[in-house]
């Protein structure tokens, strides 16, 4: 199975030292993962403008199931992305490990958001680990609990990131040891009268 190349880098499995009441939410232990029932599916909606090296990805689903890695016969994770522009593998992950979905939600905002501002992923990446790691609030909606950030607020970049610096990204939950209900990141209308960034997926 092949890995997909920036999930290598992300660096965003990992445990943080120390978290806000927020960041424990999202990186709550949600691990071992059991999908002998069948996998989970989160309907994928990604619209925003088409501009340079970056094109929405429109409407379709990622799906976490459990494979058998055929490296040594041991179960893993794996998802699959099936959206009108592309249909891929991505994995493996380890059983117990962290949140792949929530991996390849932020690295889907970090991707994008350097193609569409010119920026550096890595520090991308660097910022929205530590506002995510370190930044936050909580709010109660409903049944729902909710964390919310704004990883760019008050950046000392801000004026190069071409209305990113509004990012504001969300996560939804009920149990937060069990998947996460809802993922969204968006923008405010962006630099040079282009549409607004949006990225959500939503657990059917």
């Amino acid at each position: 199975m092949r890995l997909w190349p920036g999930l290598a880098l992300i660096g965003l499995l990992a445990v943080p030292l120390w978290a806000g009441e927020a960041g424990d939410l999202v990186f709550a232990d949600r691990g071992p993962w059991d999908l002998s029932q069948g996998g989970l599916t989160w309907v994928l909606r990604q619209t925003g403008p088409e501009a340079g090296d970056f094109k929405p990805l429109g409407e379709g689903t990622v799906t976490l199931q459990a494979v058998t890695d055929p490296a040594d016969g041991k179960p893993v994770l794996e998802l699959a992305e099936k959206t009108d522009r592309i249909t891929r593998r991505i994995g493996p992950f380890p059983v117990s490990g962290g949140d792949p979905a929530l991996v390849f939600f932020l690295e889907n905002i970090s991707r994008d958001m350097a193609m569409l501002t010119g920026g550096s992923p890595f520090y991308i990446r660097n910022r929205l680990k530590d506002a995510l790691f370190r930044g936050g609030e909580v709010r109660q909606e409903g049944d729902a609990i909710v964390a919310v950030f704004a990883p760019f607020r008050g950046d000392q970049n801000s004026g190069r990131m071409h209305g990113f610096d509004r990012l504001e990204l969300s996560f939804t939950f009920g149990d937060p040891k069990q998947p996460i209900r809802r993922m969204l990141a968006q923008t405010g209308p962006l630099e040079g009268g282009l549409p607004a960034y949006r990225s959500e997926m939503v657990l059917k």
